[in-house]
C-alpha cells in the first residue's frame, strides 16, 4: 500500500494498489505459461491478457507517480527532482540489472542465446525501440517505457497549475492513436511496424497521470461516482475484456487501446476509493498484496523461465512457475527490501 498526502482534502492512503499490481503480474504469468510444456494451450477469450496485465501496470503507473508528485507539491510547493531520480533509480535499477548480469552469464556459458545488441537496449532502457529481441530481453520494453515516462513526466509536471499537467497528459492521450495509425500507415512491412515504441503506447500512463491529477474532481461527481455501482462496474470490465479480445486488428490496436486505459483508470480508481467492499477487502487481503508487492521481481524474473520455446527442463511446467517465482523471492528479500529503507531516507517527507 501506498500513502499519498492530500492537505487533508482525500483520503491519504491509496488503497488496494498492490492487489491490482497482483492482478496484474497474474495475468503475465498466465499468458506467459500458455503455451509451455506440460501447462497446455489455451485460447484466452480475453485475448493476450499478458499484455493487458501490462497496461494495467502503466495505468496504476501513471497514477501513482502523478498522486506522489502531487501530494509534494502540495506539501513543499515545488518538485525535488533528484531524490525523485534516486528513489527511481534505486527502486528499478539494481533488481533489472541482477537479471541482466545472470542473462549476460547464461549466454557466455552457451546455456542460452541473446541477439545482437540485447544487453546495450536493455542496460540503456531503449528496448522498446528494438525489433527483434530474444525472448529474455524481450519483456523489458515496457521498462524502457516506464524509465522513459519517469524521465520526461516531472519536468512536465513542474509546470504551475493542474490545468497545464492535464492539458500535457491530455495531448500524450490524443497523441497515441495518431501514433498507432502513424506507424500502421507508414512503417508497414518494416520491423519496427508493431513496435511499442513510447508515443504508442505512453497514452496508458497519461491515462492513469489524468486520474491521479483529477481524483479529488472526480469524487466530487456524482455521475462519476455512479460508475462505482456494481453493474457499472462489471459492465467496464466486461468491455475491457471484449475490446482486449480483438486487439490483433488493426482498428481496434489504433483506437481500442485508448478506450481500455479510460475504462482501466476508472476500475482502478473505483478499488482505491471501495477499499471497504469485498471486491477491496480481496485486492486489500495480506497474502495478494505481498504478490503485488513481488510484482516487479516476478515480471523481471519470469522471461527467464516460461519460455515455451524452450525444451529445458526448467522451462516445463510446473518447475518454470517455482522458479520465477524463487528467483523473485531472493530479489525481494535480498536486494529489494534492504534497499527501501535508502529509498525511505530519500522521500521528501
Amino acid at each position: 500500500m501506498t500513502s499519498v498526502e492530500k492537505k487533508g482534502r482525500i483520503s491519504a492512503r491509496l488503497h488496494s494498489l498492490d492487489g491490482l499490481r497482483a492482478v496484474s503480474i497474474l495475468l503475465v504469468l498466465l499468458g506467459h505459461l500458455n503455451g509451455t510444456r506440460n501447462f497446455g494451450t489455451f485460447n484466452f477469450i480475453a485475448g493476450d491478457i499478458a499484455h493487458l496485465g501490462v497496461v494495467i501496470f502503466f495505468v496504476i503507473s501513471g497514477f501513482l507517480i502523478t498522486s506522489l508528485l502531487a501530494a509534494e507539491c502540495d506539501r513543499s510547493g515545488r518538485i525535488s527532482l533528484r531524490p525523485f531520480y534516486a528513489r527511481r533509480a534505486l527502486r528499478i535499477t539494481p533488481p533489472s540489472y541482477l537479471y541482466l548480469c545472470v542473462v549476460s552469464g547464461l549466454a557466455a556459458a552457451g546455456v542460452i542465446a541473446l541477439h545482437p545488441y540485447d544487453l546495450l537496449h536493455a542496460l540503456t532502457w531503449t528496448a522498446s525501440y528494438a525489433p527483434n529481441r530474444s525472448w529474455y530481453i524481450g519483456h523489458l520494453w515496457s521498462l524502457s517505457v516506464e524509465e522513459q515516462f519517469y524521465l520526461l513526466w516531472p519536468f512536465a509536471f513542474a509546470l504551475d497549475g493542474t490545468r497545464k499537467r492535464m492539458s500535457i497528459a491530455a495531448l500524450v492521450i490524443a497523441i497515441g492513436p495518431a501514433a498507432r495509425f502513424a506507424a500502421w500507415f507508414a512503417l508497414r512491412g518494416s520491423p519496427y511496424q508493431d513496435q511499442p515504441m513510447f508515443p504508442m503506447v505512453a497514452d496508458s500512463l497519461a491515462a492513469g497521470c489524468i486520474l491521479g491529477l483529477g481524483r479529488v474532481w472526480f469524487e466530487s461527481k456524482q455521475w462519476y461516482l455512479a460508475l462505482f455501482r456494481p453493474l457499472p462496474s462489471a459492465s467496464l470490465l466486461v468491455a475491457v475484456l471484449a475490446i482486449n479480445r480483438y486487439a490483433d486488428f488493426s482498428v481496434v490496436r489504433i483506437f481500442g487501446t485508448g478506450v481500455i486505459n479510460i475504462m482501466l483508470a476508472i476500475l482502478i480508481h473505483r478499488s482505491v476509493y471501495c477499499w471497504r467492499d469485498p471486491l477491496g477487502r480481496l485486492l486489500n487481503w495480506k497474502p495478494l498484496a505481498f504478490c503485488g508487492a513481488l510484482s516487479y521481481s516476478l515480471y523481471i524474473w519470469q522471461q527467464l523461465f516460461l519460455n515455451r520455446d524452450s525444451g529445458a527442463w526448467l522451462n516445463a511446467f510446473p518447475q518454470n512457475l517455482g522458479c520465477a517465482v524463487g528467483a523473485a523471492l531472493v530479489s525481494w528479500f535480498a536486494l529489494e527490501k534492504p534497499l527501501m529503507s535508502l529509498r525511505r531516507r530519500l522521500h521528501p517527507d
